[in-house]
């Protein structure tokens, strides 16, 4: 009898183990179309984002160049990228006849004289050039505040003409 007690409760012992490793019923597939719907509505909310960002950034037509990722009085570390923004008119190397196309200038510490305004932009540690379409720099600057400025020059390496196109002047802080 002591046997057959003890059979009979490994048996409910096991039957009540298998009972609780069985596995919930799967969650059901995802709908491709569901999904697909989603993140279409979420790519459209970003880029509408964005839109109105650079909306409530440039609220004329342009042209215009502007730093993307600085804004006056940031602190940088010594090492730091600028990324070059331009609306309103394309980027093309220097020496690319195309019309409403330039390319960018940085000046550091610097700004131009109306009578350098008249010429090609000087090409120094202060004006920097970007004759190849480039459109970032990392630069390396000593602690302390310093002034940048775009200046978007034509093929010829001028400010184009009536219009001058340069951004706002903007003093960084590096550490």
């Amino acid at each position: 009898m002591r046997f057959a007690s003890l059979i009979a409760a490994s048996a409910f012992a096991l039957m009540t183990l298998a009972a609780c490793n069985e596995s919930a019923p799967a969650a059901p597939a995802p709908d491709p179309a569901a999904a697909a719907a989603t993140t279409e509505a979420a790519v459209a909310e970003a880029l509408a984002a964005r839109d109105a960002e650079a909306i409530a950034l440039h609220a004329d037509a342009g042209p215009g160049v502007y730093f993307v990722n600085l804004r006056d009085g940031m602190t940088v570390p010594q090492s730091f990228r600028v990324i070059f923004g331009a609306y309103g008119i394309g980027v093309a190397p220097a020496l690319v006849d195309k019309p409403n196309t330039g390319h960018h200038h940085l000046l550091i510490d610097t700004e131009l004289s109306a009578e350098e305004m008249q010429f090609a932009i000087p090409k120094d540690a202060q004006h920097m050039h970007f004759g190849g379409g480039q459109t970032e720099v990392v630069l390396q600057l000593g602690p302390g505040p310093h002034t940048l400025q775009l200046a978007f020059g034509d093929m010829n390496h001028e400010l184009h003409k009536p219009t001058h196109i340069m951004s706002q002047k903007i003093t960084v802080n590096v550490k």
